[in-house]
């Protein structure tokens, strides 16, 4: 396994893990992203994820790309919530009222410190942040740790670890956005997607959860059968038109790193990734912003130029019981796991 460093621009760093099959993957202790998974396709070099070339990009265009998002992914309502009893008001957003990714600037922007660490076949880098209690509104000192792995065998495995000295809320992912091109400036709309999911959780126009679970059979978001994402672009489905495209939490069929929870095969059907996760849901963002895309690598990205697994419990949880629990008791840790698995199809 090959590793390297450099500087990366405001005194952030990247890291590089490379593989003996030249999968490559580079990660940053701003925000403890990912910045490029990229594998040898043909004759050349094939890049996987959306990501800009600096620190200074990342700060200045969209924070949230390839980061770690805590503490609590997605949007609660009007920033307020129970827990033991008591009603919690955490910061929200100036333009929604409501709480986004647990309050601007968040994890994704922090500098996070970071250890490399070298095993038999597979290395990682482990990110450790510390929260102080009361940061953006949050009850209790957290302790967060993300190790991010390079397999031997093209897995990119993600293991989020938190632990707090008070009950708070918990509910961590990773916002990388895969585009199996290589080009941003590509859609998606010809990637086929496969989701082992047959729940998603309805949205208001402002993107907040109803709570209520809808089936995906007869929509635009049924992907049980796999189909080009293009199917789903093309709809009047309600539900595709408020956020033109995906921008929803789909309940897993299967909790368990055993079984895929979804796949996502490039059009020319020279890569697949196959996502497994233990966390109970999967938001799906399918990079639903128009004209305002931002420029990466000197091209302009283009609206749906990517999508997001964002595995996690289901935003809206703190409300919506039924979508399962974000509780981080005091002094008992949680750990989720979710692995990224690429294979090449050579034909």
């Amino acid at each position: 396994m090959k590793i390297s460093k450099k500087d990366f621009g405001k005194g952030f760093h990247l890291i590089t893990l490379e593989n003996q099959q030249g999968m490559r993957l580079a990660v940053s202790d701003l925000g403890a992203r990912i910045v490029s998974l990229s594998v040898p396709v043909a004759d050349s070099r094939r890049e996987l994820v959306l990501g800009f070339d600096s620190a200074e990009e990342y700060l200045a265009k969209d924070p949230f790309i390839g980061a770690s998002i805590g503490r609590t992914a997605g949007r609660i309502e009007n920033g307020i919530f129970e827990l033991n009893g008591q009603t919690i008001q955490v910061d929200v957003d100036e333009a929604t009222h409501h709480s986004l990714h647990g309050g601007q600037p968040g994890f994704e922007s922090k500098k996070w410190t970071y250890t490399i660490i070298e095993g038999h076949n597979e290395a990682s880098v482990l990110f450790n942040l510390i929260s102080p209690t009361g940061e953006h509104g949050f009850p209790g000192t957290l302790d967060m740790e993300v190790r991010y792995t390079l397999t031997a065998d093209n897995i990119w495995r993600i293991t989020t670890r938190g632990i707090s000295d008070q009950d708070t809320l918990f509910n961590p992912t990773n916002h990388v956005y895969f585009n199996l091109t290589g080009e941003c400036t590509q859609a998606i709309d010809q990637h086929q997607l496969w989701l082992n999911s047959s729940q998603f959780a309805e949205l208001r126009n402002d993107t907040i959860p109803t709570g209520q679970k809808l089936p995906v059979a007869g929509t635009a978001f049924d992907f049980t059968k796999k189909k080009a994402l293009a199917e789903l672009f093309a709809s009047d489905f309600d539900q595709k038109q408020l956020a033109d495209g995906m921008d929803h939490p789909f309940f897993l069929n299967q909790s368990d790193l055993a079984i895929p929870a979804a796949t996502l095969t490039s059009p020319d059907e020279k890569v697949q990734l196959t996502v497994k996760t233990d966390a109970s849901s999967v938001v799906l963002f399918t990079a639903n912003f128009g004209d305002n895309t931002p420029e990466m690598h000197g091209q302009k990205m283009a609206n749906h130029g990517g999508i997001t697994f964002e595995t996690q419990t289901a935003p809206g949880a703190e409300q919506f019981p039924s979508f399962g629990s974000i509780k981080l008791t005091a002094y008992q840790p949680f750990t989720t796991i979710t692995e990224f698995i690429i294979e090449g199809n050579e034909e």
